[in-house]
């Protein structure tokens, strides 16, 4: 029997399963999909928001902030690829910047720092802005992070400090005898004193397999493109317009990696696992965007995607034990600012009400960082031919779009964290994330997978179950 069993491996199951590896406790994450973060944590802007949105006393809000705060020193823990380059909130009008005062009270209550930026000064950080623009709010510790790297470094990190993973289980019941919980899967059953409920999209559904809960999860479709990294400093920091009732609105933003990304858009879904584009939605975001950035050019779009925030009826996130199983805590509704507040929810969650409840004993050694992660693109000449020298894989290079060696793939493939499919392959080391979107080195990634979990190449996944490449043999 487990002393906790986490449900969803996005990046709240990830910090409540890294802050869990510092108790000596036994730790078991349960995930339906083939790997960590494979759904609302892939699929987002990759924004560390700076809090000065969220109502202010909401968890929202506490968590965004305290969540910012821990950003700097966790990512260099994790070896995960962040930058605090700022967040500029854009008027277009006189109207619109009237209103930008109403947003800087509402971040000097939530403790965020802020100052209005006038012209001169606005189009000196950000000279492709509408020349319209009246001024901005800048929010200085507002950031871009790797969302993929983030999630796998803080779970291999859990890993490597003992908490056990299994992918590709999905949970299908849920049942409570003697404070003990039972929770079957579609390929085993497991007992645990406690169970953390971080099912995002399906959380208010596994919740109810214990007790009928008051609160609801409706999923708010958000549909995105991306750039390609077509040219250094078009954008510099994050660029929302004015918020409203659907959320923050369409951003630019420059990522990690050296792309942009604009949108998403914002439309009530019916279907949870729905995360289909269209063309009518696109050219909206497109041209929200285009008023903001007029410049901006699609022509570089190498890609569109969807995601699904996990939107909660109460209006806030839902961090709390079930009214009558205090063993039972759920995490749910955690739609943006979720990304930036999941290491706040992590700690909060652990801290607060497992180990008081449990009486964990902390470990007296505990290891807060990950082994670093080479990006061969990333480095000097002098220290890549140092790698290559020791190991000529990091000369070869799989993916020429991006930048990626064969060294750093089977690196990948040497870590505690499992990486069993190529979109998995492709998150960590950014592998068919380029132009050609793995039109040349999908092949590749897809014979070393093979070698590697010894199996026929006809049976290695894309991502998820029945997404095999191969149909079969020709030969």
């Amino acid at each position: 029997m487990e002393d906790v069993i986490i449900i969803g491996a996005g990046a709240v199951g990830a910090f409540v399963a890294r802050n869990l590896s510092r108790y000596k406790a036994s730790v078991l994450v349960l995930e339906e999909q083939n790997d960590v973060g494979d759904v609302t944590s892939m699929a987002n802007s990759a924004i560390v928001h700076s809090g000065y949105d969220p109502v202010p006393g909401t968890k929202k809000a506490y968590c965004n902030v305290k969540g910012n705060a821990m950003f700097p020193k966790l990512c260099e823990e994790l070896d995960v690829e962040f930058e605090q380059n700022g967040s500029l909130t854009v008027a277009l009008d006189d109207k619109q910047f009237a209103m930008l005062e109403g947003l800087q009270q509402r971040a000097k209550e939530n403790g965020v720092p802020t100052r209005l930026v006038l012209t001169e000064e606005l189009f000196k950080m950000e000279p492709n802005l509408n020349p319209c623009a009246k001024g901005a709010l800048f929010c200085p510790t507002a950031g871009i992070v790797n969302p993929f790297t983030l999630t796998a470094h803080a779970f291999e990190n859990a890993l490597d400090n003992g908490v056990k993973l299994r992918l590709g289980e999905k949970v299908v019941d849920i049942k409570e005898n003697g404070g003990v919980y039972s929770v079957k899967t579609t390929k085993g059953e497991y007992q645990a004193k406690m169970v953390v409920d971080c099912a995002g999209l399906h959380s208010a559904e596994i919740a109810s397999m214990v007790e009928p809960v008051e609160w609801k999860v409706n999923a708010r479709k958000g549909q995105y493109y991306v750039l390609d990294h077509f040219k250094l400093g078009f954008v510099n920091s994050v660029l929302f317009p004015l918020p409203s009732e659907k959320g923050k609105g369409i951003l630019v933003s420059k990522t990690t990696s050296g792309n942009y990304i604009v949108g998403p858009s914002s439309e009530w879904n019916e279907d949870l696992d729905d995360f289909s584009t269209d063309a009518a939605t696109l050219a909206n975001v497109k041209e929200q965007a285009t008023a903001m950035v007029p410049g901006i050019p699609f022509r570089e779009q190498i890609r569109v995607f969807a995601g699904n925030r996990a939107t909660p009826s109460t209006h806030d996130f839902i961090i709390e034990p079930l009214p009558h199983h205090p063993g039972f805590i759920c995490c749910g509704g955690i739609e943006s600012p979720g990304l930036v507040s999941s290491p706040a929810i992590g700690e909060h969650v652990v801290e607060q009400l497992i180990a008081p409840f449990l009486k964990l004993e902390e470990k007296k050694q505990w290891e807060p960082c990950v082994r670093k992660h080479v990006r061969i693109a990333s480095l000097p000449m002098e220290e890549r031919n140092r790698l290559i020298k020791e190991n000529p894989h990091y000369g070869i290079m799989v993916c020429n779009c991006e930048k990626v060696s064969l060294g750093e793939l089977e690196d990948e493939l040497n870590r505690s964290l499992p990486c069993l499919t190529i979109k998995a392959m492709k998150k960590r080391t950014r592998a068919g994330f380029g132009k050609c979107q793995g039109g040349f080195c999908q092949p590749k990634v897809l014979l070393l997978l093979a070698k590697k979990l010894g199996i026929d190449p006809t049976e290695v996944k894309y991502d998820r179950d029945h997404s095999e490449v191969l149909e079969g043999r020709s030969k």
